[in-house]
């Protein structure tokens, strides 16, 4: 019996050690941790349960069936982050470069199959050099299985991936099916095709990084969520967002112990908004001052500034957040915006988050590049994702709510459940100077009469009140009182029932 509990150490004791030291001392060089090391720090101590340690993959071409390596390439198991369950696989660079083989995409297949049955999230930590090129066409096929499961899971447990290294071809295509990915600065890049083959076929000249690296992808392409500076901070931030997600879309949003008041007052609200209707101001000093403890955990922070995604808690529950960024482009709603928000909002509705909308908006971004780039479309996507949406929904309108930018902000129209505005609120189908030009355009030339229009029509619209009395905004509130209000509002919502007609699936305008 002691012979087979040695050999058993032995055994394990070798697929630890992945590909070998040689390798895991160049990982180690290259700033980046092991597969299991990032594991360790994912998730709770002595939480990890392994699967799979001993497969091996089955190929014999080019001389694979002298080259063999226990677990194959990834790690997969289950294991805790606070307490809560989760499913992971973490792919380990030493051994083949992360390639991914029929017998590797089995193993990660058996743990998305198991946390959509346990009803539990699915984290991938991706460090590939891509398909096995030695197993061909049984690679692409495991690939596609993956993907196959990326989508049945969607919507029914959050998906994370992490960018740890490199992602390329169809490697990208996992991630992509998931909910949020991360990268981590100058270590990470994800691309279809690589500077290799843009320079042979297009003859265009650009490094990794330039092509598909973290800054790359928050703040050009949108793929990415967000990055970070090295694996620890990214493992780290991984825990703080997973804290905030339910298991699955029968869970609850998660509670946690909250130290703050739930009426907290903060006068400092009442004169955030400048009395000059065209200067701005920063909409995260409202998102701190009305979450718990003042902790948010912002989505695609470097990606359409304009807008501002992310989650809070309020009285210990988490809350998602859509916030109009007057700082940039006035909070004009364009393009990128529209996906961002949209985006969100969908996944927040997926798995039962309440939203919080907050309203600054003069509008839809105008211009040539907008239109002909599908602002039309694009701003459509954001509609549909509020007016599908059927979590608890409230809105406060801070300052501007203007044409077709206050219909996509979760107006009472679009089947919002309490929508507030301060005082401080415009809500008109334009600004008061766009509005006198059109509806005066005789009375251009006479100065005196284009100012008394303009401040007769800023009385008459520009105000919440016109709103309020047709019964669009359930009250009038004092910024101060805007947690307070907000937290209220969403323990009243806490048992809504709300169902849309049956249907296989909608048709979002893409």
């Amino acid at each position: 019996m002691q012979d087979i509990l040695e050999q058993l150490e032995a055994r394990r004791e070798e697929a630890r050690m992945g590909g070998g030291q040689k390798r895991i001392d160049s990982q180690h060089a290259k700033g980046k941790l092991t597969a299991r090391e990032r594991l360790e720090l994912l998730l709770d101590p002595g939480s990890f349960e392994e699967f799979d340690m001993f497969v091996k993959h089955r190929s014999t071409d080019f001389g694979m069936d002298q080259n063999h390596f226990p677990g194959d390439g990834v790690v997969t198991g289950w294991g805790t982050i606070n307490g809560r369950k989760t499913f992971v696989y973490a792919q380990d660079f030493t051994v083949f470069g992360g390639s991914l083989s029929e017998t590797h995409a089995r193993k990660i297949c058996k743990v998305q199959e198991m946390a959509m049955k346990q009803g539990a999230p699915i984290i991938g930590l991706n460090d590939s050099g891509g398909a096995r090129i030695q197993e061909g066409v049984a690679a692409l096929a495991g690939y596609t299985d993956v993907f196959q499961n990326n989508i049945l899971a969607s919507g029914v447990v959050p998906q994370i991936s992490v960018i740890m290294g490199p992602s390329a071809g169809g490697a990208v295509y996992s991630p992509a099916l998931t909910d949020f990915i991360f990268m981590v600065r100058d270590s990470s890049y994800m691309f279809l095709t690589g500077p290799d083959v843009l320079k042979t076929v297009t003859n265009e000249v650009v490094t990794a990084e330039e092509l598909g690296g973290a800054t790359t992808h928050t703040t050009k392409s949108s793929v990415a969520d967000g990055a970070f500076n090295n694996d620890m901070e990214a493992l780290s931030e991984i825990r703080r967002l997973f804290d905030f997600l339910p298991l699955n879309n029968r869970d609850g949003v998660p509670v946690r112990t909250f130290f703050d008041k739930h009426d907290r007052i903060d006068n400092s609200l009442d004169t955030i908004v400048p009395e000059n209707p065209n200067l701005p101001y920063d909409m995260h000093e409202l998102i701190h001052k009305i979450a718990d403890e003042g902790d948010f955990f912002e989505i695609q922070a470097e990606f359409a500034k304009n807008i501002l995604t992310g989650f809070i808690r309020m009285e210990g529950q988490t809350v998602g957040v859509v916030a109009n960024q007057p700082m940039v482009l006035a909070g004009c709603i364009d393009s990128d915006a529209s996906r961002k928000a949209a985006r969100f909002v969908r996944f927040c509705d997926c798995f039962n988050i309440p939203i919080l909308t907050l309203v600054d908006v003069p509008g839809f971004l105008p211009g040539t590049s907008q239109e002909f780039g599908g602002v039309i479309k694009h701003g459509a996507k954001l509609l549909y994702a509020y007016g599908e949406a059927t979590v608890p929904k409230v809105t406060v309108i801070t300052r501007k709510a203007y044409g077709g930018a206050y219909c996509v902000m979760a107006p009472k129209h679009l089947r919002g459940d309490i929508n507030y505005a301060w005082p401080t609120a415009q809500i008109a189908v334009m600004g008061s100077k766009g509005a006198v030009e059109i509806l005066h355009r005789k009375d251009l030339g006479n100065p005196d009469v284009i100012a008394e229009k303009t401040a007769e029509y800023e009385e008459m619209f520009l105000s919440p009140f016109r709103a309020a009395e047709r019964g669009y905004i359930d009250e009038v509130i004092q910024p101060h009182s805007t947690r307070k209000r907000v937290t209220r509002a969403f323990a009243m919502l806490k048992d809504k029932q709300l169902e849309n007609p049956w249907k296989k699936h909608s048709n979002l305008p893409l």
